[in-house]
């Protein structure tokens, strides 16, 4: 049987923690490239807040990560749910209504 590592994890007290409602996923064969952003009104052009850089085992050992962690969640707190008649990104993208729209 093989013996599990512990890896203790330093994270400084300095640290500033991000906000990030968006991520844009690039890759090459190789590795994968998350740049996570903030889109808040009034900013047409959210600039990347910070970059990670992946390898492509290393993203998908994050997937079962990510996947166990929001079994646990929901186990916990209930369902995330998720809209269903349109996608995160129509609720993010979408224009806002002008004025005469409301008067129809």
């Amino acid at each position: 049987m093989a013996k599990v590592r512990q890896i203790t994890v330093h994270l400084p007290e300095d640290i500033k923690p991000i906000y990030a409602n968006m991520v844009r996923i690039a890759h090459t064969p190789a590795e994968f490239v998350l740049d996570f952003s903030a889109i808040l009104p009034g900013n047409p052009k959210p600039e990347v807040l910070t970059r990670v850089v992946m390898s492509a085992m290393g993203l998908k050992l994050l997937h079962r990560a990510l996947g166990e962690n929001i079994a646990r969640y929901e186990s916990n707190f209930g369902e995330i749910k998720l809209p269903v008649s349109h996608s995160l990104a129509d609720d993010l993208f979408h224009n806002t209504a002008s004025p005469e729209d409301h008067e129809k």
